[in-house]
């Protein structure tokens, strides 16, 4: 077998997807099923669909061009760059949008395609990133795109917590819904979507959720089974449906600091170390070129992730449950963030089950 890998438990992503779609039902509320934590591999993909997702999501076009083969509408997240409009338009069903001159050019591009390409303007409630944050402004968008031909406004949306940090409440969604309903009032159109966030809306499914909020962009939730403002579980769900393995290629006994002068290490940093005297030291084949250390967590409880270099993870195996020796094979845990680079490295084997 190939290391390092990671195992992809497609029927594990599939209860986890079907459980968060009995979580947002009672709020009809659709969901689209954000795609770049695993790269949008399609057979991972197949799991969302079958798990009951109404839409497709990811960020990179190229990724959208993988899953052109599944029949359900695909949604870009990321705001279009003006250079890939045309091939957008022929890839993505529904985009994110906050500046009216790419609208212009996706305009150009659907009518060249002769396919009406339907957006969400994105509108900056308080966490900074993308989105019209005075009102005029986005009235003022709304006046000119409805002159578009080849556009469809099917809603608005709003991103909280990738940037910033703001934990979505039901102020802030109240908020969207209101602008929604003016825009509405003000063009005489309907609103198909509000859009109310991604896996940090989660939370509000309490019952606290404004209603008028039918549609989140959804990754964490369905991969790892946790929301993300907070990191809780969510009920019904799993969080092993990724798991990394890396081999150990070496281990031995050495002092847990280093034993002379210290500077940058090979990202530039001046390290720290906690003397815990002489420990056990283990070394696998893989490195932070790879993958995230810091949410990242061994399988073995007795595992301490001391930290690593572009190939290599170095942990402290002194209190481990096992006697780790050359060619073992260590399994991990991660989090969102590790998951979506180790499903990016082309240096880790992807086993899909």
């Amino acid at each position: 077998m190939a290391y390092p890998r990671i195992t992809i438990d497609t029927e594990k992503l599939r209860n986890n997807v079907r459980a968060v779609m009995e979580l947002v039902a009672p709020f009809h509320i659709r969901v689209a099923g954000v795609t770049k934590g695993f790269s949008a591999n399609p057979q991972i993909a197949k799991a969302y669909v079958d798990g009951g997702v109404t839409y497709l999501a990811d960020s990179r076009l190229q990724n959208l061009k993988k899953l052109k083969d599944l029949n359900i509408p695909k949604l870009m997240l990321r705001l279009p760059m003006i250079s890939e409009a045309e091939e957008l338009v022929k890839y993505a069903d529904i985009s994110l949008n906050s500046e009216v001159e790419t609208v212009r050019a996706l305009n150009d591009a659907a009518q060249k395609n002769n396919k009406v390409h339907d957006i969400i303007l994105m509108v900056d409630l308080g966490d900074l990133r993308e989105g019209y944050f005075h009102e005029e402004d986005l009235m003022d968008a709304v006046e000119d795109i409805l002159d578009f031909k080849w556009i469809k406004i099917r809603g608005l949306g709003v991103n909280l917590t990738c940037y910033g940090g703001v934990i979505p409440n039901e102020k802030i969604l109240q908020r969207l819904v209101d602008l929604a309903t003016r825009v509405e009032e003000r063009f005489n159109i309907k609103l198909e979507i509000i859009s109310g966030g991604n896996s940090s809306t989660v939370p509000l499914l309490d019952g606290r959720i404004p209603e008028g909020i039918n549609h989140l962009r959804m990754g964490e939730a369905l991969l790892m089974g946790t929301e993300a403002a907070y990191g809780n579980r969510i009920p019904g769900t799993d969080d092993s449906v990724f798991t990394m393995e890396a081999q150990v290629i070496e281990v031995k006994e050495k002092p847990s600091v280093p034993t002379e002068e210290i500077g940058r290490d090979a990202f530039g940093k001046v390290p720290t170390f906690v003397d815990r005297g002489v420990r056990k030291r283990i070394l696998c084949a893989i490195g932070k070129q790879d993958m995230d250390l810091d949410t990242l967590s061994p399988i073995d409880p007795g595992l301490i992730i001391l930290g690593g270099s572009s190939d290599h993870l170095i942990l402290d195996g002194s209190d481990a449950e096992k006697e780790y020796r050359v060619g073992d094979i260590i399994s991990f845990k991660m989090h969102y963030v590790s998951m979506l680079r180790i499903m990016t490295s082309e240096y880790v084997e992807k086993v899909i089950i």
